[in-house]
């Protein structure tokens, strides 16, 4: 997966590059804008599906809601303190980690709200943290633990890295990591624009 949005990203900066102006602004944008609609309700359809999650989150009770505060909670602190490295605000370092691995969200959001270049930033940290995702999460399982795992997915420990968590976890660590990655789906929408 990570290798087709790499792709994907490189194609549209080649198709940028080339046909320059020839797009329209106007249309791209709300071309995004209805994308984003379809991803949140496929989201949704996806956690009406699977039954067996609602099961273990009973079985679990309010502790699974732990992982994702902890994961919300590092994310912003790392954004927090980037912004003492870089010239980008406080607010705005806080708006572009609220992203959470988001990486089709956190984008629009920031350019939809005139900070295009905020956009650019939180779309390629959000997508470099799922490929990092990728390559860390055998390790992070195997030398330090099991729900450790779970924290550098993000959002998107409920789909494109859910394969690697269950792979290197077990099942239970996996309803987990789902439970997470919704949590932090349905907090992603509403913390960016907190910090906009």
């Amino acid at each position: 997966m990570s290798v087709i949005v790499f792709a994907t990203l490189l194609c549209g900066i080649g198709a940028g590059v080339i046909v320059g102006g020839a797009f329209d602004a106007a249309i791209i944008e709300q071309a995004s804008s209805v994308l984003l609609l379809l991803l949140l309700f496929s989201v949704g359809i996806e956690m009406g599906l699977n039954k067996q999650v609602f099961t273990q989150i009973k079985k679990l009770g309010l502790k699974i809601l732990l992982i994702p505060l902890g994961v919300a909670a590092g994310s912003l602190l790392g954004g927090a303190m980037t912004a003492m490295f870089f010239t980008e605000s406080l607010k705005e370092c806080l708006a572009i980690s609220s992203g959470m691995g988001w990486y089709s969200l956190s984008g629009i959001l920031l350019t939809e709200a005139g900070n295009p270049t905020g956009g650019t930033i939180s779309f390629l940290s959000n997508v470099m943290r799922e490929m990092l995702t990728f390559v860390s999460v055998p390790f992070i399982a195997k030398h330090i633990s099991y729900y450790c795992a779970i924290a550098p997915a993000g959002a998107t420990a409920m789909d494109t890295t859910l394969a690697i968590i269950s792979r290197n976890t077990n099942t239970t660590i996996a309803v987990v990591a789902f439970v997470s990655g919704v949590t932090l789906t349905m907090v992603v929408p509403v913390l960016v624009p907190v910090f906009l």
